[in-house]
This record gives C-alpha cells, sequence and structure tokens, in this order.
C-alpha cells in the first residue's frame, strides 16, 4: 500500500504538466549538487481542498513528506487517506500526481527535488 500510494500520489501536489511549475509550490532553498549537472530543490506544498494535481513527471528524483495529511480523490473516484508522517520516493520519468485534495483538510508536504539542472522541474509525461 505505502509503495501504491508513492506512486500514485507524490509530488504531488503539483498542478504541473507541460513543463509548468506547481502552484502550490513555494521554494525554500535551490543549490548545485556538487560535482554533478543536477541541482537540489527543496519546498514546501500546500494544495487545498479542491485542488487538482496534474500527472506529471521528474528529470530526476523526488522525495516527499507529508508535514499534514488530509484526503484524496484518484482518478477513478476512489478516496484513499494521505496521512501525516507519509513518505516517499518518486523516481526519475515515473508519471504521477493525478489526485484531488477533498475534504475540509489541507494537505501541505515538504518535497525534495534531485534534478537535471536547466530541465523543467514539472513535465508533461511522454506519451505510451
Amino acid at each position: 500500500m505505502k509503495f501504491l500510494l508513492g506512486i500514485l500520489f507524490a509530488s504531488l501536489f503539483t498542478c504541473a504538466a507541460n513543463a509548468q511549475d506547481s502552484p502550490f509550490r513555494k521554494e525554500l532553498k535551490r543549490a548545485d549538487l556538487t560535482g554533478t549537472n543536477m541541482e537540489v530543490i527543496t519546498s514546501i506544498s500546500d494544495i487545498k481542498p479542491g485542488d487538482t494535481s496534474k500527472l506529471h513527471i521528474h528529470h530526476g528524483e523526488e522525495s516527499f513528506y507529508v508535514l499534514e495529511g488530509g484526503t484524496i480523490e484518484l482518478p477513478d473516484g476512489k478516496q484513499v487517506p494521505f496521512p501525516t508522517g507519509f513518505s516517499s520516493v518518486n523516481i526519475r520519468d515515473v508519471p504521477h500526481g493525478a489526485f484531488k485534495v477533498v475534504g475540509d483538510r489541507t494537505v501541505k508536504l515538504l518535497t525534495v527535488h534531485i534534478v537535471d539542472k536547466g530541465k523543467p522541474l514539472y513535465d508533461t509525461p511522454p506519451p505510451k
């Protein structure tokens, strides 16, 4: 279940696609990853009830921790808990997101992205 939640949700928290940033994300810190052509980006995301995350990918890894949990609805209409304290990692170029926050609680996430420098943080998944 934990693995499934990580793949389906993450980041979360983005309304991103088409190389756009997330309107829910507040960047806290960005720095080069020593000895690479990558960067580390730490952010907080607040996704309010009714907000929707679109399916997206990252050009690198995304780690997240749920600071304040709530309930999310998957594309098939199933509502599932997204609990405080849950954490996971979304791996490079694997589509995730595609959920809506439901209920009366804002979901708050801490995210750390380690991504290719110069590429968009959020991008549209390639066609299958």
